[in-house]
């Protein structure tokens, strides 16, 4: 076979054109290829969202400083309820009540008030046994008592319940219910009332 000789440039112009043969052919088999390929539509999923808590509406009422209707998250406590109603007030009987339990949307919590001396007394008729039992469930205290807790007792008003402070303050805790005689304004009639409430 005789050699064939080709210039420099005549070579480079035939692979520039071999070259733009390619680069066509390649794009119409691209175009014909996604022509014919049929069309794939992948469905997106939803985004999860985040569970919106809802509110819960309570009536809160009893020994508690503001009572009404609450809003509260879900998941809120008894203890919840009553703080955003000011709080339980100083005759509340927070041991009978469950601070503990969770809320239920459409209650009502119940803060209970304890039940004073001189009620107990007047509800039995004035038996001082039953009343004692009937009240407070335990006796109160001469000792410890507080100015509020000694009010309550039957014929103790606020002025006597700080003369027993005062007499304890100075003489120092009262060793029998007897004692209270030395007390200005408290008898032999009102230690025999009180016998059944208090302890020394």
């Amino acid at each position: 076979m005789p050699f064939v000789a080709v210039s420099r440039s005549t070579a480079l112009v035939a692979l520039g054109v071999l070259l733009l043969v390619l680069a066509l052919a390649g794009h119409r088999l691209a175009q014909a290829g996604t022509a014919s390929a049929p069309d794939v539509v992948v469905p997106l999923e939803p985004v999860a969202q985040a569970p919106t808590r809802r509110a819960l509406v309570v009536h809160v009422v009893g020994a508690v400083r503001r009572p009404g209707l609450y809003r509260l998250r879900e998941g809120a406590r008894v203890a919840d309820a009553v703080s955003r109603a000011g709080g339980a007030t100083g005759r509340a009987e927070l041991a009978a009540l469950n601070l503990a339990a969770p809320l239920v949307d459409g209650i009502q919590v119940l803060v209970p008030r304890r039940v004073a001396a001189s009620q107990a007394f007047e509800a039995t008729g004035g038996d001082p046994s039953a009343a004692g039992t009937a009240g407070l469930g335990r006796k109160l205290s001469l000792f410890s008592a507080t100015a509020d807790q000694l009010d309550e007792l039957p014929g103790v008003g606020p002025i006597t319940a700080q003369k027993i402070l005062d007499y304890r303050a100075e003489h120092g805790p009262f060793r029998s219910v007897d004692d209270l005689d030395a007390v200005p304004g408290i008898g032999p009639t009102r230690i025999e009332q009180l016998r059944d409430f208090v302890t020394p």
